[in-house]
Protein backbone atom coordinates (compact mmCIF):
# COMPACT_ATOMS: atom_id res chain seq x y z
CA UNK A 1 0.00 0.00 0.00
CA UNK A 2 1.24 3.51 -0.84
CA UNK A 3 0.74 6.06 1.93
CA UNK A 4 0.17 9.72 1.09
CA UNK A 5 -0.66 12.88 3.01
CA UNK A 6 -4.30 12.52 2.02
CA UNK A 7 -4.52 8.86 3.04
CA UNK A 8 -2.91 9.67 6.39
CA UNK A 9 -5.33 12.57 6.86
CA UNK A 10 -8.21 10.13 6.34
CA UNK A 11 -6.78 7.84 9.03
CA UNK A 12 -6.86 10.76 11.48
CA UNK A 13 -10.65 10.73 11.35
CA UNK A 14 -11.16 7.09 12.37
CA UNK A 15 -11.46 5.71 15.89
CA UNK A 16 -12.68 2.29 17.05
CA UNK A 17 -16.40 1.89 16.47
CA UNK A 18 -16.92 -1.16 18.71
CA UNK A 19 -14.93 0.03 21.71
CA UNK A 20 -16.20 3.60 21.38
CA UNK A 21 -19.84 2.44 21.42
CA UNK A 22 -19.18 0.22 24.44
CA UNK A 23 -17.57 2.99 26.46
CA UNK A 24 -20.24 5.53 25.49
CA UNK A 25 -22.95 3.19 26.74
CA UNK A 26 -21.13 2.50 30.01
CA UNK A 27 -20.83 6.22 30.72
CA UNK A 28 -24.40 6.91 29.61
CA UNK A 29 -25.74 4.31 32.04
CA UNK A 30 -23.36 5.23 34.88
CA UNK A 31 -21.80 1.76 34.90
CA UNK A 32 -18.09 2.58 34.52
CA UNK A 33 -17.21 2.18 38.21
CA UNK A 34 -19.09 -1.10 38.44
CA UNK A 35 -17.39 -2.35 35.27
CA UNK A 36 -13.90 -1.45 36.53
CA UNK A 37 -14.51 -3.13 39.89
CA UNK A 38 -15.72 -6.38 38.34
CA UNK A 39 -13.04 -6.42 35.62
CA UNK A 40 -10.30 -6.48 38.25
CA UNK A 41 -11.31 -10.11 38.73
CA UNK A 42 -10.89 -10.86 34.99
CA UNK A 43 -7.19 -11.37 34.34
CA UNK A 44 -7.05 -14.69 32.47
CA UNK A 45 -8.65 -15.79 29.22
CA UNK A 46 -11.40 -18.39 29.48
CA UNK A 47 -12.16 -17.74 33.14
CA UNK A 48 -15.83 -17.26 34.06
CA UNK A 49 -16.93 -13.64 33.83
CA UNK A 50 -18.12 -12.18 37.15
CA UNK A 51 -21.83 -11.83 37.76
CA UNK A 52 -23.22 -8.34 37.36
CA UNK A 53 -21.16 -7.18 34.37
CA UNK A 54 -23.17 -4.71 32.25
CA UNK A 55 -24.73 -6.32 29.18
CA UNK A 56 -22.86 -4.06 26.78
CA UNK A 57 -19.58 -5.11 28.42
CA UNK A 58 -20.44 -8.80 28.06
CA UNK A 59 -21.15 -8.27 24.36
CA UNK A 60 -17.83 -6.49 23.89
CA UNK A 61 -15.84 -9.14 25.78
CA UNK A 62 -17.39 -11.96 23.75
CA UNK A 63 -16.78 -10.12 20.46
CA UNK A 64 -13.10 -9.45 21.24
CA UNK A 65 -12.22 -12.63 23.11
CA UNK A 66 -10.33 -14.37 20.30
CA UNK A 67 -7.50 -13.45 17.90
CA UNK A 68 -8.34 -12.76 14.24
CA UNK A 69 -9.16 -15.82 12.15
CA UNK A 70 -6.30 -15.14 9.73
CA UNK A 71 -3.51 -15.67 12.31
CA UNK A 72 -0.62 -17.83 11.07
CA UNK A 73 0.37 -19.77 14.18
CA UNK A 74 3.66 -20.82 12.62
CA UNK A 75 4.66 -17.17 12.34
CA UNK A 76 3.57 -16.54 15.91
CA UNK A 77 5.80 -19.36 17.14
CA UNK A 78 8.73 -17.89 15.19
CA UNK A 79 8.01 -14.56 16.87
CA UNK A 80 7.99 -16.19 20.30
CA UNK A 81 11.36 -17.83 19.66
CA UNK A 82 12.72 -14.52 18.37
CA UNK A 83 11.59 -12.86 21.60
CA UNK A 84 13.22 -15.55 23.74
CA UNK A 85 16.44 -15.07 21.78
CA UNK A 86 16.39 -11.28 22.10
CA UNK A 87 14.18 -10.48 25.10
CA UNK A 88 16.65 -8.28 26.98
CA UNK A 89 17.48 -6.36 23.79
CA UNK A 90 13.79 -5.93 22.97
CA UNK A 91 13.16 -4.63 26.50
CA UNK A 92 16.02 -2.16 26.02
CA UNK A 93 14.62 -0.99 22.68
CA UNK A 94 11.12 -0.56 24.12
CA UNK A 95 12.46 1.40 27.09
CA UNK A 96 15.07 3.59 25.43
CA UNK A 97 13.65 4.06 21.91
CA UNK A 98 9.94 3.23 21.60
CA UNK A 99 8.82 5.17 24.67
CA UNK A 100 10.82 8.33 23.85
CA UNK A 101 9.61 8.10 20.24
CA UNK A 102 6.04 8.44 21.53
CA UNK A 103 7.06 11.64 23.29
CA UNK A 104 8.61 13.19 20.18
CA UNK A 105 5.13 13.39 18.61
CA UNK A 106 3.73 16.49 20.36
CA UNK A 107 0.03 15.66 20.20
CA UNK A 108 0.75 12.12 21.48
CA UNK A 109 2.85 13.53 24.33
CA UNK A 110 0.03 15.92 25.25
CA UNK A 111 -2.46 13.08 25.14
CA UNK A 112 -0.27 10.82 27.31
CA UNK A 113 -0.21 13.63 29.87
CA UNK A 114 -4.00 13.46 30.09
CA UNK A 115 -4.37 10.62 32.60
CA UNK A 116 -3.33 10.58 36.24
CA UNK A 117 -1.59 7.21 35.92
CA UNK A 118 0.88 8.50 33.35
CA UNK A 119 2.30 10.90 35.92
CA UNK A 120 4.02 7.72 37.09
CA UNK A 121 6.14 6.38 34.21
CA UNK A 122 6.90 3.17 36.10
CA UNK A 123 3.24 2.20 35.68
CA UNK A 124 3.33 2.93 31.94
CA UNK A 125 6.56 0.97 31.48
CA UNK A 126 5.35 -1.89 33.68
CA UNK A 127 2.14 -2.15 31.65
CA UNK A 128 4.10 -2.13 28.37
CA UNK A 129 6.62 -4.70 29.56
CA UNK A 130 3.97 -6.94 31.08
CA UNK A 131 1.87 -6.68 27.89
CA UNK A 132 4.82 -7.76 25.71
CA UNK A 133 5.81 -10.63 27.99
CA UNK A 134 2.21 -11.91 28.00
CA UNK A 135 2.11 -11.67 24.18
CA UNK A 136 5.23 -13.78 23.74
CA UNK A 137 4.20 -16.63 26.03
CA UNK A 138 3.37 -19.94 24.28
CA UNK A 139 -0.14 -19.88 25.77
CA UNK A 140 -0.83 -16.22 24.90
CA UNK A 141 -4.06 -17.04 23.05
CA UNK A 142 -5.18 -20.02 25.10
CA UNK A 143 -7.42 -20.37 28.15
CA UNK A 144 -5.57 -19.19 31.22
CA UNK A 145 -3.43 -16.59 29.46
CA UNK A 146 -3.30 -12.97 30.60
CA UNK A 147 -2.76 -11.45 27.17
CA UNK A 148 -6.27 -11.36 25.70
CA UNK A 149 -7.86 -9.66 28.76
CA UNK A 150 -5.04 -7.11 28.70
CA UNK A 151 -5.74 -6.31 25.03
CA UNK A 152 -9.46 -5.97 25.69
CA UNK A 153 -8.87 -3.55 28.55
CA UNK A 154 -6.29 -1.44 26.67
CA UNK A 155 -8.73 -1.08 23.78
CA UNK A 156 -11.40 0.23 26.16
CA UNK A 157 -8.85 2.53 27.78
CA UNK A 158 -8.18 4.15 24.41
CA UNK A 159 -11.91 4.49 23.78
CA UNK A 160 -12.46 6.10 27.18
CA UNK A 161 -9.82 8.75 26.49
CA UNK A 162 -11.48 9.52 23.16
CA UNK A 163 -14.82 9.76 24.99
CA UNK A 164 -13.55 12.25 27.59
CA UNK A 165 -11.73 14.49 25.16
CA UNK A 166 -14.68 14.69 22.78
CA UNK A 167 -17.34 15.15 25.47
CA UNK A 168 -15.43 17.84 27.34
CA UNK A 169 -14.35 19.74 24.24
CA UNK A 170 -10.68 19.47 25.18
CA UNK A 171 -9.43 18.27 21.82
CA UNK A 172 -9.40 20.23 18.56
CA UNK A 173 -10.90 17.55 16.29
CA UNK A 174 -10.91 19.92 13.32
CA UNK A 175 -7.13 20.41 13.54
CA UNK A 176 -5.94 17.19 15.13
CA UNK A 177 -8.55 14.66 14.01
CA UNK A 178 -9.96 11.99 16.29
CA UNK A 179 -7.99 11.49 19.53
CA UNK A 180 -6.09 8.18 19.48
CA UNK A 181 -7.09 7.91 15.82
CA UNK A 182 -6.23 5.11 13.42
CA UNK A 183 -3.07 6.92 12.27
CA UNK A 184 -1.81 7.18 15.85
CA UNK A 185 -2.71 3.59 16.76
CA UNK A 186 -0.88 2.31 13.67
CA UNK A 187 2.00 4.66 14.51
CA UNK A 188 2.17 3.11 17.98
CA UNK A 189 2.19 -0.33 16.39
CA UNK A 190 5.19 0.76 14.31
CA UNK A 191 6.98 2.11 17.41
CA UNK A 192 6.68 -1.26 19.13
CA UNK A 193 7.57 -3.34 16.08
CA UNK A 194 9.65 -1.72 13.33
CA UNK A 195 11.31 0.83 15.61
CA UNK A 196 12.29 -1.97 17.99
CA UNK A 197 13.87 -3.85 15.09
CA UNK A 198 15.65 -0.66 13.98
CA UNK A 199 17.00 -0.23 17.49
CA UNK A 200 18.22 -3.81 17.70
CA UNK A 201 20.03 -3.31 14.41
CA UNK A 202 21.56 -0.07 15.71
CA UNK A 203 22.74 -1.96 18.82
CA UNK A 204 24.48 -4.53 16.63
CA UNK A 205 22.13 -7.42 17.39
CA UNK A 206 22.21 -10.28 14.89
CA UNK A 207 18.70 -10.91 13.60
CA UNK A 208 17.51 -13.34 10.94
CA UNK A 209 15.14 -12.13 8.25
CA UNK A 210 12.58 -14.75 9.34
CA UNK A 211 12.81 -13.69 12.98
CA UNK A 212 12.44 -9.99 12.27
CA UNK A 213 9.49 -10.54 9.95
CA UNK A 214 7.79 -12.81 12.49
CA UNK A 215 8.21 -10.26 15.28
CA UNK A 216 6.62 -7.61 13.06
CA UNK A 217 3.82 -10.05 12.21
CA UNK A 218 3.06 -10.63 15.90
CA UNK A 219 2.48 -6.90 16.35
CA UNK A 220 0.20 -6.93 13.30
CA UNK A 221 -1.94 -9.42 15.21
CA UNK A 222 -1.84 -7.18 18.28
CA UNK A 223 -2.89 -4.20 16.17
CA UNK A 224 -5.88 -6.10 14.80
CA UNK A 225 -6.96 -7.00 18.33
CA UNK A 226 -6.61 -3.36 19.38
CA UNK A 227 -9.03 -2.25 16.69
CA UNK A 228 -6.65 -1.26 13.87
CA UNK A 229 -8.34 -1.06 10.46
CA UNK A 230 -6.72 -3.94 8.56
CA UNK A 231 -7.46 -2.32 5.19
CA UNK A 232 -4.90 0.40 5.93
CA UNK A 233 -2.26 -1.17 8.17
CA UNK A 234 1.21 -1.97 6.75
CA UNK A 235 1.41 -5.66 5.86
CA UNK A 236 5.19 -5.98 5.60
CA UNK A 237 8.35 -4.25 6.74
CA UNK A 238 8.79 -2.22 3.54
CA UNK A 239 5.32 -0.67 3.79
CA UNK A 240 5.89 -0.24 7.53
CA UNK A 241 9.00 1.82 6.76
CA UNK A 242 7.02 4.05 4.41
CA UNK A 243 4.25 4.55 6.96
CA UNK A 244 6.58 5.29 9.88
CA UNK A 245 8.77 7.69 7.89
CA UNK A 246 5.72 9.65 6.69
CA UNK A 247 4.07 9.58 10.12
CA UNK A 248 7.16 10.98 11.82
CA UNK A 249 7.84 13.70 9.25
CA UNK A 250 4.18 14.76 9.53
CA UNK A 251 4.13 15.05 13.30
CA UNK A 252 7.47 14.89 15.15
CA UNK A 253 8.81 17.93 16.94
CA UNK A 254 9.56 19.46 20.35
CA UNK A 255 6.98 19.96 23.08
CA UNK A 256 6.94 20.82 26.76
CA UNK A 257 4.98 17.65 27.53
CA UNK A 258 7.42 15.48 25.58
CA UNK A 259 10.41 16.88 27.46
CA UNK A 260 8.66 16.47 30.81
CA UNK A 261 7.65 12.86 30.14
CA UNK A 262 11.19 12.07 28.97
CA UNK A 263 12.65 13.56 32.16
CA UNK A 264 10.32 11.37 34.20
CA UNK A 265 11.39 8.36 32.17
CA UNK A 266 15.10 9.09 32.65
CA UNK A 267 14.59 9.58 36.39
CA UNK A 268 12.82 6.22 36.55
CA UNK A 269 15.59 4.37 34.72
CA UNK A 270 18.29 6.01 36.82
CA UNK A 271 16.41 4.87 39.92
CA UNK A 272 16.38 1.28 38.61
CA UNK A 273 20.11 1.31 37.72
CA UNK A 274 22.13 0.43 40.87
CA UNK A 275 24.15 3.32 42.28
CA UNK A 276 24.79 6.62 40.49
CA UNK A 277 27.99 5.98 38.53
CA UNK A 278 26.13 4.58 35.52
CA UNK A 279 23.24 7.07 35.60
CA UNK A 280 24.59 9.00 32.57
CA UNK A 281 24.34 5.81 30.50
CA UNK A 282 20.54 6.19 30.50
CA UNK A 283 20.29 9.48 28.56
CA UNK A 284 23.28 8.49 26.43
CA UNK A 285 21.56 5.30 25.28
CA UNK A 286 18.32 7.16 24.54
CA UNK A 287 20.27 9.69 22.48
CA UNK A 288 22.11 6.92 20.62
CA UNK A 289 18.88 5.11 19.69
CA UNK A 290 16.62 8.04 18.73
CA UNK A 291 19.28 10.39 17.31
CA UNK A 292 20.52 13.82 18.34
CA UNK A 293 17.69 15.83 16.76
CA UNK A 294 14.92 13.98 18.58
CA UNK A 295 16.97 13.82 21.78
CA UNK A 296 17.47 17.60 21.71
CA UNK A 297 13.73 18.12 21.21
CA UNK A 298 13.14 16.01 24.34
CA UNK A 299 15.88 17.83 26.33
CA UNK A 300 17.85 14.60 26.80
CA UNK A 301 21.05 15.73 28.57
CA UNK A 302 24.44 15.30 26.92
CA UNK A 303 27.50 13.81 28.62
CA UNK A 304 30.83 12.14 27.91
CA UNK A 305 28.92 8.85 27.84
CA UNK A 306 27.37 9.87 24.51
CA UNK A 307 30.63 8.80 22.85
CA UNK A 308 31.31 5.81 25.09
CA UNK A 309 27.86 4.29 24.54
CA UNK A 310 28.65 3.98 20.83
CA UNK A 311 30.90 1.06 21.79
CA UNK A 312 27.85 -0.91 22.95
CA UNK A 313 27.13 -2.37 19.47
CA UNK A 314 30.68 -3.73 19.25
CA UNK A 315 30.40 -5.38 22.67
CA UNK A 316 26.99 -6.83 21.87
CA UNK A 317 28.35 -7.95 18.49
CA UNK A 318 30.95 -10.07 20.28
CA UNK A 319 28.27 -11.65 22.48
CA UNK A 320 26.08 -12.24 19.44
CA UNK A 321 28.96 -13.99 17.66
CA UNK A 322 29.41 -16.27 20.69
CA UNK A 323 25.69 -17.01 20.61
CA UNK A 324 25.80 -17.73 16.87
CA UNK A 325 28.68 -20.19 17.18
CA UNK A 326 28.04 -21.92 20.49
CA UNK A 327 24.80 -23.70 21.45
CA UNK A 328 25.90 -23.57 25.09
CA UNK A 329 26.66 -19.87 24.80
CA UNK A 330 23.27 -19.28 23.17
CA UNK A 331 21.54 -21.15 26.00
CA UNK A 332 23.42 -19.21 28.71
CA UNK A 333 22.73 -15.82 27.11
CA UNK A 334 19.05 -16.67 26.60
CA UNK A 335 18.71 -17.61 30.28
CA UNK A 336 20.52 -14.42 31.31
CA UNK A 337 18.22 -12.40 29.08
CA UNK A 338 15.11 -13.98 30.59
CA UNK A 339 16.38 -13.33 34.12
CA UNK A 340 17.22 -9.71 33.31
CA UNK A 341 13.78 -9.12 31.81
CA UNK A 342 12.04 -10.67 34.83
CA UNK A 343 14.09 -8.58 37.27
CA UNK A 344 13.47 -5.38 35.27
CA UNK A 345 9.73 -6.02 35.13
CA UNK A 346 9.61 -6.95 38.81
CA UNK A 347 11.31 -3.70 39.78
CA UNK A 348 8.74 -1.71 37.81
CA UNK A 349 5.66 -3.60 39.00
CA UNK A 350 6.87 -4.10 42.60
CA UNK A 351 5.74 -7.68 42.09
CA UNK A 352 2.13 -6.69 41.38
CA UNK A 353 -0.10 -7.49 38.42
CA UNK A 354 -0.85 -4.26 36.55
CA UNK A 355 -4.57 -3.57 36.06
CA UNK A 356 -6.01 -1.53 33.20
CA UNK A 357 -9.17 0.44 33.93
CA UNK A 358 -11.40 2.98 32.22
CA UNK A 359 -10.52 6.39 33.68
CA UNK A 360 -13.66 8.15 34.93
CA UNK A 361 -12.04 11.53 34.31
CA UNK A 362 -8.86 13.01 32.83
CA UNK A 363 -6.43 15.48 34.34
CA UNK A 364 -8.05 18.87 34.64
CA UNK A 365 -5.04 20.79 33.32
CA UNK A 366 -4.93 18.85 30.06
CA UNK A 367 -5.23 20.99 26.97
CA UNK A 368 -4.10 20.78 23.36
CA UNK A 369 -3.25 23.63 21.10
CA UNK A 370 -3.27 23.68 17.42
CA UNK A 371 14.89 -19.75 17.07
CA UNK A 372 15.42 -19.45 13.51
CA UNK A 373 18.27 -19.51 11.04
CA UNK A 374 20.75 -16.65 11.35
CA UNK A 375 22.24 -17.19 7.93
CA UNK A 376 20.16 -14.39 6.37
CA UNK A 377 20.93 -11.32 8.48
CA UNK A 378 18.13 -8.75 8.70
CA UNK A 379 18.80 -5.11 7.84
CA UNK A 380 16.25 -2.28 8.11
CA UNK A 381 14.34 -1.20 5.00
CA UNK A 382 15.81 1.96 3.46
CA UNK A 383 14.28 5.31 4.48
CA UNK A 384 11.52 6.49 2.18
CA UNK A 385 11.45 10.16 3.22
CA UNK A 386 14.44 12.47 3.18
CA UNK A 387 15.36 14.85 6.01
CA UNK A 388 13.06 17.78 6.57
Amino acid sequence: MIYTESSMDALRQGGDELADATVATLFERGEVGKFNTLMRYVSTAGSPLPDGLPEVALEYLHATGAPPAWVDWGEMEKARLFFIDNNVHISTALSFASMPACYVVPHVAKLLSATHSLEYPSKRMAETGQFTVHLMRPDAFEAGSRFIPAVQKVRLLHASIRHHLRREGRWDVGTLGTPICQEDIIGGQMFFSLLVLDSLHRLGIHMSVDGAEAYFYAWRVVGAMLGVDQDHVPEDLDSARQFLDLYMTRHMGPSEEGARLTRQLIDLYEEVVPGTLLDPVVPALIRHLIGDTCADWLDVPRSAWDTLVKAVPRLLGVLETIEDRSPLGAWALDRLGQLTTVLELSSLTRGRVMHYAIPEQLKKDFGVSAAVSRTRRWAPPAPTVGPR
